[in-house]
Formats: structure tokens, sequence, C-alpha cells
């Protein structure tokens, strides 16, 4: 019988963690206006045998609620005795914008444009430098959790730069039904992470400062297979894999007049170039016009407030090179197992 290999203490902002063990270290980012500091928690969970250091983190946004349920499931189910490797667990990057209920710092920066950050430069630029120094470069894995901004909501999705050999594997094993090669956008985590090695797959799914059913459950499963997928958890996957179809290309379809408006299409659903996916009316019902889709597509995002101005994106397509009609029921399938969308 093979030997079984034993793990090494972790040791992160001068905290050492030992084997099998789990510790909660407090990262200080700022101070509040009554010098009262303001931290980042962070639970570290250090399995009994090595492997990959997996950073799981949400709320880089702070009114983006869903990845702080994931990673709370997420705690409530790892043990140390069983794991391999390291699981460091974030679940509110953005403190400021959390108590703020805000997606945004206190000087209307968004944090995730801020990486890798400066010591030197903006309330933003040196909360991300602290994190992405004292964190960030620790790990040789990262999953980071999003939401739709405010009054848009998301199909669940994973975005990565699928060139990457293990992102791509990442996001095959994630299981959403739909993955985004997504560019790597200047002073995300993403980008940056990347740029020194480290593979990132950001998962997109529900509406800010909402709890979405699915979205939560499709997200702690996902974060799950993940972590199967690098070995770090034991055991076979207990749902089926959902084989994501990768997207081709995406666009925002966006209004040419104001009004209300009334969507004729939902999350989820495939669309066809030249159908309604919306009539905008004036409050008096004088006028009315139909948006139409420029292509064949998937619903992936959508906007949720009826109310809409000239120029306003109000549903996110996703085009394929595969026939539409495998990632709906790829989608299909999904929903089946994880439950409907909200």
């Amino acid at each position: 019988m093979a030997k079984v290999k034993i793990n090494q203490p972790f040791t992160i902002l001068d905290t050492k963690v030992g084997v099998a063990e789990r510790k909660t270290v407090e990262l200080e980012v700022a101070k509040l206006y009554t010098h009262t500091p303001l931290t980042i928690p962070i639970e570290v969970v250090n399995g009994a045998e090595p492997g990959p250091t997996l950073l799981v983190c949400a709320a880089i946004h702070g009114d983006e609620l869903n990845g702080v349920e994931v990673v709370r499931q997420l705690l409530a189910k790892v043990d140390a005795a069983t794991l391999r490797g390291t699981l460091i667990a974030v679940p509110i990057v953005n403190v400021f914008g959390f108590i703020h209920k805000s997606r945004y710092l206190p000087d209307r920066r968004d944090l995730n444009r801020c990486f890798p950050g400066s010591e030197s430069g903006s309330l933003g630029g040196r909360m991300a430098h602290v994190f992405f120094n004292q964190v960030v470069k620790s790990c040789t894995h990262v999953i980071d959790l999003h939401t739709g901004a405010i009054h848009r909501s998301n199909l669940p999705q994973i975005r990565g730069d699928l060139s990457c050999e293990m992102t791509k594997e990442m996001a095959m094993a994630f299981g959403t039904p739909v993955a985004i090669d997504a560019r790597l956008r200047n002073g995300s985590l993403r980008s940056e992470a990347g740029g020194l090695g480290i593979p990132v797959i950001t998962y997109e799914a529900g509406e800010a400062l909402r709890f979405d059913s699915l979205a939560i459950a499709a997200g702690l499963q996902g974060v799950e297979n993940v972590m199967r997928k690098l070995k770090m958890l034991r055991g076979r996957r207990k749902r089926r894999l959902h084989e994501a179809v990768t997207a081709s290309a995406t666009s925002w379809i966006r209004t040419d007049v104001d009004g209300i408006i009334r969507a004729q299409v939902s999350l989820g659903e495939r669309v066809t170039k030249g159908q309604v996916l919306a009539y905008i009316d004036s409050p008096l019902g004088q006028s009315e016009e139909a948006l139409l889709a420029p292509r064949s597509g998937i619903v992936i995002g959508q906007q949720m407030l009826p109310l809409v101005n000239e120029g306003d994106a109000v549903f996110h397509l996703a085009y394929f090179a595969q026939a539409n009609s495998k990632v709906e029921q790829q989608l299909e399938t999904f929903i089946d197992d994880i439950g409907p969308i909200s």
C-alpha cells in the first residue's frame, strides 16, 4: 500500500495553520473615519494531504451577495481532515461596499479595476495591493464569484481566458451550461492573477442585492466540481456533469427609445434572428416599438427594471458556433438537476 503523503503547515498573514486545521484570519485593509480598523475576514482550511491552494472569493463588488452565501455553505461542508491542499475562502473582499450595499468603494471606484494595486495610490489601489500581494499570490488557482449588476440578472455562466489550458479545464469542470471565452480586462483580478500564471475563472449568476437559489446551488456545486477536478476532494460528483458550451461571441442589445419595457423572453431562452425580445411603450400607450434579436442566440443576461432610457442595455445574448438547440438542451438538463431559474 502506498504511503499517504502528509501536508505541511500553511502560513498566511504571519499566521501558521497546521495540518488538518482551519483558522480565521483578518486582513486589515483600511480604517473607518473613526479609526476603527476595517478588515477582510479570511477562512483558511489546510488539508491533511498536500495539494493545490485554491482561493474562492466573493463580493469584490460589495452588492453581489450570491457568492457570499456560496462561500458560507462551502465552508460548512469542507472537512480539513479529508481535504487535499489548502482552501482560502474570502466571502467579502470589498468590505466597504458590502457595508453600504454598494458595488463600489467610497470614492466610487470599482475594486475589480484596481488590481494589482498600488501601495501609495487611491483607496481602491491600496486595498487591491494588500489583497493581491498578501492573499492572491499565495494561491495556485482562483474562483472569483460574481452576480449581475443592480437591476440586471445573469444566467449561471463561467468566464475565463480559455486559451489557458488549466483555466479551460476549471471552466469545463464547474458545470454551468455556458462558458464564455472572455477577454482579460486590465485591472481585474482575473487579468492580473492570470498574468502571474494563476488560472482564474469567474462565475456569474443572479442579480445584485438578492439571493437567487439556483445561482447559489449552482455556484456551490460548481466550486465542489472544480475542487474534485483538482483532486482536493475525494469521491465522485454526486450529480452528472454539465458540459459547458463555449460562446463564440456575446453582445448587449440596447433600446433606441425611452419607455416602459415588456419583456417577451427570459433568461436561458433560445431566440432566433428577428424575434421580438421586448416591446417598449410610452406611459400613455400612444407608441410602441419592438426590440428585435439581431442574431440567433441564448439570453444570458437581462435588465430586470421595466423602465428604460434610450441606449440602455436590456438583453445580453450569447452566440455559438454549435447549434443553439444543443445549448438549450444543456440548459434544460442543468435546470432539471439544480432547480428553476428565479
